[in-house]
């Protein structure tokens, strides 16, 4: 594939000059004119990205919702950015809620012609900027939607600066200038999902003073570890497929080469997350146990410094959720409360919201409440592994034994069957001691899952489709944890140097799990599947993982080497007799 071509800056990121990489952005097209897919090569030949003409004009549709359209704001620099407000056309004084993304702000632009799985056709209205709160349904509550353009993307000006300082400290000017308009209230909140729940949280760490709430609904806040490395394992190709997709006049700040050109941690890759302890609005964040967004959604939540700040964790997809009408309802009782100050008893939702899950598309339990995040009452039991016939048990294994599979194309897994119902809820880690045959590195995809009694997987479904199980992955090369972001439930991964193996060296690593909730019954079991790939055939968003395996991979158990899952066990909450409550 033609690699695009390349344009350095030298940026100060962190009172660090580096030397960043830009890529042209595809330029705007007229969606009457089309776009010409053969002049287009690699990934790009795939994305989505129309631009609408340019056309600023005032207007009211025949649902009374007027539309300002390409209204330009000033940035602090003199950078001239264009906007989309939807509003009731005879109400005043109303608040103003704020998608900020690079996707396009109308229907035609980036990458709102892709196809909202999950969602049926008809259910958002073309006002909807994509993954975003909809003004067919907002404007008739009394709510002004602002579908922006930021730095960069569609017409507005400049290059585009993929969730870093400058792009928060844009969203802070754009809250600041739509808090002063002649209908706005001064009151402004943010909402939507995944890249339109990225970019709230940078922002509100700005502080903007008239920004009063933000509903942050499933979101990456580490661009490094949660995305272009998960684990140190290079996942390039979506990222690719994002950048390929966004439009703009100028330049795009390119992730996909920076992470080519950086591969360790360093000031531009810390730069894009968000300084967690200055986010202290209220706010109501989800997020999903089956979706790549998971553990930067509750990284977030957990960090953020707000003394007023919801969570609910579910199953589903993060679009049929986001759209879901209970859901919608839901959010419009949080957004009533802190942008219209209607005292409508929204603080006596619980803090945390979970379901439970149990397997294909049934939840054990739906927004259980809770306090806290871990749960307090969590008892952290562990799992030893044995090799020698590929089970777990609560004791420590006494012999040592060893089980090797193909590091690209094998895979071997640990069955432990509960006596009795179990929930597990919160974070998991696996600590292995691993050995590298033929090679100086390892690449370890992990899924944890259930079965039944007989060993037969019984997966959760997200789009009708089989989950492969809670995860985590890690390139051992990268195994060297970060003492200030661990806890005894979650090892971080430093991500500051390669350690590269040895012939025979045998190494211990620890292998965060994203957090998760499930019930498993009695006589069901508990699974650890470990490869050296991603396991998932079919799934619709390009995801892939450039790994580094070569030979066999070596698990060692017992004995010295004493490998373990750890899980976090709920007891039930009351228990009387054979009664029990969860």
């Amino acid at each position: 594939m033609k690699q695009p071509e390349l344009f350095t800056k030298k940026e100060v990121f962190q009172n660090e000059e580096i030397e960043t990489l830009y890529r042209q952005a595809r330029v705007p097209v007229d969606p009457e004119e089309g776009l010409d897919l053969s002049k287009l090569e690699g990934i790009a030949a795939t994305a989505h990205g129309f631009c609408a003409k340019f056309n600023q004009r005032t207007y009211v549709n025949e649902d009374g919702i007027l539309c300002e359209q390409d209204v330009p704001v000033v940035l602090r620099d003199g950078t001239k950015i264009y906007v989309d407000i939807y509003r009731p056309e005879k109400e005043t004084n109303i608040p103003c809620i704020v998608s900020w993304s690079y996707y396009g702000k109308r229907p035609g632009d980036g990458m709102s012609e892709w196809q909202v799985m999950g969602v049926p056709p008809g259910t958002i209205s073309t006002m909807s900027k994509f993954e975003s709160p909809d003004p067919g349904y907002w404007c008739r509550h009394g709510y002004a939607i602002a579908n922006v353009d930021p730095r960069g993307t569609g017409h507005s000006e400049g290059d585009i600066n993929m969730f870093g300082t400058q792009d928060a400290k844009d969203g802070y000017d754009f809250i600041e200038w739509v808090a002063t308009q002649h209908w706005c209230n001064g009151r402004v909140g943010m909402g939507g999902n995944s890249c339109v729940a990225m970019t709230q949280f940078r922002i509100a760490a700005q502080q903007p003073p008239h920004l009063a709430c933000i509903a942050p609904w499933e979101a990456t806040t580490d661009i490094y570890r949660e995305s272009i490395y998960e684990g140190g394992i290079p996942a390039l190709t979506f990222n690719e497929f994002i950048v390929a997709s966004l439009t703009g006049p100028n330049k795009i700040d390119d992730q996909v080469a920076m992470g080519r050109k950086y591969p360790l941690m360093n000031a531009y890759w810390e730069d894009k997350i968000p300084d967690f302890k200055k986010i202290k609005v209220p706010t109501y964040a989800c997020a999903s146990y089956s979706h790549f967004h998971l553990r930067g959604s509750f990284n977030a939540f957990r960090k953020i410094r707000s003394t007023r700040k919801w969570m609910r964790a579910h199953r589903e997809q993060e679009w049929p959720d986001m759209y879901n009408p209970n859901n919608i309802e839901d959010l419009k009782r949080f957004f009533d409360r802190y942008l219209r100050n209607i005292n409508n008893g929204w603080e006596m939702t619980p803090r945390y919201r979970i379901e439970v899950m149990d397997a294909f598309d049934c939840d054990y339990q739906t927004n259980r409440p809770e306090k806290e995040f871990p749960l307090a009452r969590t008892q952290y039991k562990k799992l030893y592994l044995d090799a020698k016939n590929k089970t777990m048990q609560y004791t420590p294994v006494k012999d040592h034994s060893k089980v090797s599979y193909d590091a690209n194309e094998g895979e071997v897994t640990f069955d432990m069957q509960f006596d009795e119902d179990t929930e597990i809820t919160g974070y998991m880690k696996l600590c292995l001691y691993v050995e590298a045959d033929g090679h100086d590195d390892m690449d370890l995809f992990v899924n944890i899952q259930k079965t039944d009694e007989n060993g037969n997987w019984l997966p959760t479904y997200i789009l009708g489709e089989p989950h492969p199980g809670t995860w985590g992955k890690m390139r051992v090369s990268h195994r060297e944890l970060d003492e200030k972001l661990s806890t005894d439930f979650e090892p971080v991964q430093s991500h500051k140097k390669e350690e590269k193996l040895s012939k025979g060296e045998i190494v211990p690593v620890q292998i965060a799990i994203v957090p998760s909730s499930k019930i498993w019954h009695k006589g069901q079991k508990i699974r650890i599947q470990i490869a050296g790939r991603y396991i998932r055939e079919g799934w619709f968003e390009p995801l892939s993982w450039e790994t580094d395996n070569k030979g066999n991979h070596i698990i060692h158990t017992g004995g010295e080497y004493e490998s373990f899952l750890q899980i976090p066990v709920i007891p039930p909450k009351y228990q009387a007799g054979d009664y029990i409550y969860r």
